[in-house]
Order: structure tokens, then C-alpha cells, then sequence
């Protein structure tokens, strides 16, 4: 069974930086596009970053120019790096892998990321 583990959450100030990382396991990594999401209380989880297995990279408008997404196929694992950081940008965020090649899809169980103001 795939198993994504998600780390780097916290508390952090407006203003500050974060970097998330998710690494993957039982899985051949680059035939997975990779996302992050996020989700507050209340709210549709949403689509934050993604990047295929190449460089390919899609973002939300609200983390454009602040969030970067890259991978290391090398180490299975996913970052997101977050700067510029607002207190709305607070919530749980997800990795998320989606198999490439077919429907197969798995999540993280989620870090919290806080951001005080």
C-alpha cells in the first residue's frame, strides 16, 4: 500500500516561511503527479500546487509567486516550499499522488500549517 507522510507544519508568523515535505513509500514516485492541498474547517479541501513527473507545475492564483513546489524522484519526495506567508494561507495541508497512468490516487494524512498575524 502506498504511504505518504507529510512533515514541516507549524506556527509561523505573517511574513515568515515554511517548507512541507512528503515522502512517499511503496510507490515508483515519478510515475505520480504530485499535489498539495489544503483544507480549514468548514471548507472544500482545495488544490494548492502540483507538479508532474517532470516539471510541469500548476498553482493556485492565491500562491502564486509565493509557494514553489519541486520533487526529488531520487528521494520520493515532495516539497512546497511556502514564503511570504499570510494568516489565511492557515491550514491542514495534504500531499496528495495521483497515479499517472490510471485512477489510483492516495493522500497524506495532513500537516498543520498556522500563521499568526
Amino acid at each position: 500500500q502506498v504511504r505518504l507522510v507529510e512533515s514541516g507544519g507549524g506556527l509561523v508568523q505573517a511574513g515568515g516561511s515554511l517548507r512541507l515535505s512528503c515522502a512517499g513509500s511503496r510507490m515508483y514516485f515519478s510515475s505520480y503527479s504530485m499535489e498539495w492541498h489544503r483544507q480549514t474547517p468548514g471548507k472544500q479541501r482545495e488544490l494548492v500546487a502540483a507538479m508532474t513527473s517532470g516539471s510541469n507545475t500548476n498553482y493556485a492564483d492565491s500562491v502564486k509567486g509565493r509557494f514553489t513546489i519541486s520533487r526529488d524522484n531520487a528521494k520520493n519526495t515532495v516539497y512546497l516550499q511556502m514564503t511570504s506567508l499570510k494568516p489565511e494561507d492557515t491550514a491542514v495541508y495534504y500531499c496528495h499522488a495521483r497515479y499517472l497512468f490510471g485512477t489510483d490516487a492516495y493522500w497524506g494524512q495532513g500537516t498543520q500549517v498556522t500563521v499568526s498575524s
